[in-house]
């Protein structure tokens, strides 16, 4: 039986193995949100001034999302997965490191408040937010998203306070096949839900806070 001030020895040893085993793995760079805002400009045309679009604008709200999402798309408009010709060339130029700068700004600034046009709305989109559409096996929403629809990171983005014709433009895409890069379970969820269920579930993601 080894003595316990051995057995003490080792441990110690391990531990101090398993703490320079730590210190040896290099962590992810996070952006500098700063340089991040610098760069920001030419985003603010279509995403409105700190990434905060009109309510109306057909263009996501780039405030309050995850930085790891909004990254992973930046890079998925710059290789081609994602398609739009509009981003493809903001984004052709940038480096890596300027697109993880821009992540870390956007997800730094807080999002504008939305919310439904009417409350009759807010019930029908509440319905399949929170509990999807059995009849049709539609998932809730908030499975992926979470509760308060502010997502589950790296994959799953924010949804709240989103705005309404970004999000009904976007679940349209996933239904028709336009947008594929995020997997297929947007495709296979929005492929089952008609015009008028994307149209209400967006109305309530725009006011869930």
């Amino acid at each position: 039986m080894l003595h316990l001030s051995v057995l003490a020895g080792r441990a110690r040893a391990l531990g101090l193995s398993l703490l320079l085993l730590v210190v040896a793995v290099p962590a992810v760079a996070a952006g500098n949100a700063a340089a991040g805002k610098a760069k920001a400009g030419a985003c603010f045309a279509c995403h409105g001034p700190e990434g905060k679009p009109q309510a109306g604008a057909p263009f996501p709200m780039l405030a309050g999302q995850d930085s790891d999402y909004l990254v992973a798309q930046l890079h998925n408009f710059k290789s081609g997965a994602r398609h739009s010709d509009i981003m493809k060339g903001q984004v052709a130029k940038l480096s890596d490191k300027e697109i993880q700068d821009l992540g870390t700004y956007f997800a730094s600034v807080s999002p504008r408040v939305g919310a439904a046009a009417s409350t009759e709305l807010v019930k029908q989109g509440e319905r399949i937010f929170r509990g999807g559409i059995v009849k049709t096996g539609v998932s809730a929403c908030m499975s992926c998203h979470g509760p308060s629809g502010h997502g589950i990171p790296p994959r799953f983005p924010r949804v709240s306070g989103q705005t309404v014709a970004y999000t009904a433009q976007q679940l349209l895409a996933f239904k028709s096949g336009q947008r594929k890069s995020d997997g297929d379970i947007m495709t296979r969820i929005a492929f089952r839900m008609s015009e008028a269920e994307i149209k209400v579930v967006s109305e309530y993601m725009a006011g869930l806070h």
